[in-house]
């Protein structure tokens, strides 16, 4: 783990995943979850890539807050560089939107500070304030600057004295560990009622956008004590098959790794019309018979 990130680092990285789950209306303890865990790591004397090469990652679940879906995120931070939730999260990410949740900037100041100042995450922000750069702008006095100061009081640390002016395959577990199909199909229709309806935050795809529109609904919700993230597919078969507004994807993050599984709209047979957990038609074929003509949500 020779290039391992920093422990600075990865806590700004389990830190900005807090700010955009709870811009994004996820459960706030799970927000709170990851913001203290960016804390955490912030205060270790060792790096973290360290603790795990000399302990193991399960070592990581003896610190405080931090339980195995987490130490395995942490894990999986250090050997690859990235944590998968804050991909799907990011989209392109929308800075103006994500400076606009501070105290003290509305739209207009926060889309200066983006094509100004380059700042374009909470962190930059902080280290703005602090360096005395955002007090050398126009507009920002020491009233606005307070009011900023304490809106990032609680949502980031104060930054290091060198800081200052310096979709992925998921394996699915066996079906033994896989919820019931309608478990996803009760998620689907919250997701497709929720986004017809306009009532989901939208987010930025990177990929397959060349209009940079912030067009793909995400929902942040839970069933039977696991937390799920419900997006549309933005796969290029997806596109090809014109099929962006139809196929769902459900991630889910567990502790024995997550999983994925994708819910389409079925073209065939007794299933026709029918939103189906792709792999387990059989047994969507028997919820809707129990069902009886329940009800077909039906794609955007």
């Amino acid at each position: 783990m020779e290039n391992a990130l920093d422990n600075h680092t990865i806590a700004e990285m389990l830190r900005e995943t807090a700010s955009l789950l709870t811009l994004q209306g996820a459960n706030p303890y799970r927000a709170q979850a990851y913001h203290n865990a960016g804390e955490l790591v912030d205060s270790l004397d060792a790096p973290l890539s360290v603790l795990i090469a000399q302990a193991g990652v399960t070592s990581l679940e003896e610190l405080p807050g931090i339980g195995k879906s987490l130490a395995r995120s942490l894990e999986r931070i250090v050997r690859t560089g990235r944590l998968r939730l804050l991909d799907k999260l990011r989209g392109d990410a929308q800075p103006e939107r994500v400076l606009s949740t501070v105290g003290g900037i509305g739209p207009v100041l926060a889309r200066r500070l983006r094509h100004e100042l380059n700042i374009t995450s909470l962190a930059d922000l902080q280290r703005a304030v602090a360096s005395g750069r955002l007090s050398r702008v126009p507009g920002f006095g020491e009233k606005r600057l307070s009011m900023i100061r304490e809106s990032l009081s609680g949502r980031l640390r104060r930054p290091h004295e060198n800081d200052v002016e310096a979709p992925m395959p998921v394996v699915v577990n066996s079906s033994k560990s896989q919820p019931s199909v309608s478990v996803f199909l009760d998620i689907d229709r919250e997701y497709l009622t929720k986004a017809r309806r306009g009532q989901l935050p939208r987010i930025t795809p990177r990929q397959f956008n060349p209009t940079k529109e912030a067009w793909l609904p995400v929902l942040h919700t839970e069933r039977e004590g696991q937390h799920y993230t419900t997006l549309f597919s933005n796969t290029p078969r997806a596109h090809s098959l014109g099929a962006t507004r139809d196929w769902v994807v459900i991630y889910r993050e567990r502790r024995d790794g997550g999983g994925q599984w994708t819910i389409i709209t079925s073209q065939l047979g007794a299933l026709l019309g029918r939103r189906v957990v792709r792999g387990r038609e059989d047994e969507c074929r028997e919820y809707y018979q129990r069902q009886e003509g329940g009800e077909r949500p039906q794609a955007i």
